[in-house]
């Protein structure tokens, strides 16, 4: 099969509430495919309402891969996921069927096709918790200094409070031998791992987009989103976790704790879901390779089988 011998994938993108997971099924169908989901959030368990995880009637039958694999309470970074994914598009080239990838999470996405060389994954507990140490003892100001002596293109990228990045840039450089910006720099002139179409769907009008983002977030609340929150606190997954940071889950955890009205945490909901929605169309907008699907009330099937169908052929 041509997929096989190509390498190649097909991604299916686009703002948040656009309607990924209708297209990416259907194409599946289409195509002989599997999908790939590339969701940052929809990789946890039990957090499903909040996520608007694909339900199976959703799935046409189609297996779908890299959602519900780890729990809330799990760490998990964008190095882990390419591991995983690629193991997953691997698996479904080797078996003659189209890796079909899903999803909104555009930094999960592109590093996957480009097959990135994760520093993140150097790790040292005792390196970090001496590092940790200085930090506190020293401050913020110092760290930054410091990494700037051997780093400076990520010190000035970097805040003095962001303690996580700091560190982390000067963990990789101690345990490595290279910065974070020599990593990064490398990864970019690699040949890509995948040859890719992608194909991102959005609405031409900016308010219609808005207003679907809306809708969303008050049909979420309506199936349980308040009861879902509640159920991972009293689970003991804590508030400030990584997890627990997803548009919906902090907004709900706020209100559960008294700090904001049921009503405030929707509008906030709405609010950072179309600022979120934003940022996805910017990233998206750098990549020229991007076919653009513009829908009204449909999204145009016929014309996403034509351009993937003709990428396959």
């Amino acid at each position: 099969m041509k997929a096989l011998e190509k390498n190649k994938v097909l991604v299916i993108t686009g703002p948040t509430a656009t309607g990924k997971t209708a297209l990416g099924a259907e194409l599946a169908i289409t195509l002989g495919g599997e999908v790939v989901s590339a969701d940052s959030m929809q990789i946890y368990k039990g957090m499903d309402i909040g996520t608007a995880k694909v339900k199976a009637e959703e799935t046409l039958g189609i297996p779908h891969h890299m959602i519900d694999i780890i729990d809330p309470t799990e760490n998990f970074s964008v190095a882990h996921y390419v591991k995983m994914a690629d193991e997953c598009v691997k698996e479904i080239l080797s078996r003659g069927k189209v890796p079909i990838i899903v999803g909104g999470t555009g930094l999960y996405i592109d590093c996957l096709l480009r097959g990135m060389d994760f520093a993140e994954e150097a790790s040292d507990p005792a390196l970090r918790e001496s590092l940790e140490n200085e930090y506190d003892e020293k401050g913020g100001e110092f760290m930054l200094e410091k990494l700037s002596g051997f780093d400076p293109l990520r010190a000035e990228k970097l805040h003095p409070a962001d303690k996580k990045r700091v560190l982390r840039a000067m963990e990789v450089f101690y345990l490595t031998g290279k910065t974070i910006s020599e990593h990064d720099r490398e990864s970019a002139l690699a040949p890509p791992r995948y040859e890719s179409l992608k194909i991102a769907l959005s609405y031409k009008d900016r308010q219609k987009l808005y207003m679907r983002i809306d809708e969303r977030a008050e049909i979420m609340v309506k199936q349980g989103l308040l009861d879902e929150v509640s159920a991972l606190l009293e689970r003991g997954i804590p508030q400030n976790s990584t997890a627990m940071q997803g548009i919906g889950y902090k907004e709900m955890a706020l209100h559960i704790n008294g700090e904001i009205s049921l009503e405030e945490a929707l509008e906030s909901i709405k609010r950072e879901s179309r600022r979120y929605a934003k940022r996805q169309l910017t990233w998206l907008r750098r990549d020229g390779s991007v076919r653009w699907i513009f829908r009204d009330e449909e999204t145009d099937f016929a014309y996403a089988r034509q351009l993937s169908t003709g990428f396959f052929g």
